[in-house]
């Protein structure tokens, strides 16, 4: 299985990520601040997800972490 977490305390929210999911898996909260005051993205289909790391490759600051 594969698994996806985000540092949500350092993400700014700028959707690079939800952009490159082929699987559209990820999206950006729209009910959540992180601490810096920006909505996170988080994975909101975890088992639509390929690995493929389109968005771990994308993010501008290195916050997704892929475990397979």
């Amino acid at each position: 299985m594969i698994k996806v977490t985000f540092d949500t305390d350092k993400c700014k929210g700028c959707g690079l990520c939800v952009d490159a999911c082929p699987k559209n898996c990820l999206a950006i909260a729209d009910d959540k601040l992180n601490p810096k005051g920006y909505s996170p993205a988080f994975m909101k289909y975890q088992e639509k997800c390929i690995g493929c790391a389109f968005c771990a490759t994308m993010c501008p600051d290195c916050i997704i972490t892929i475990e397979k």
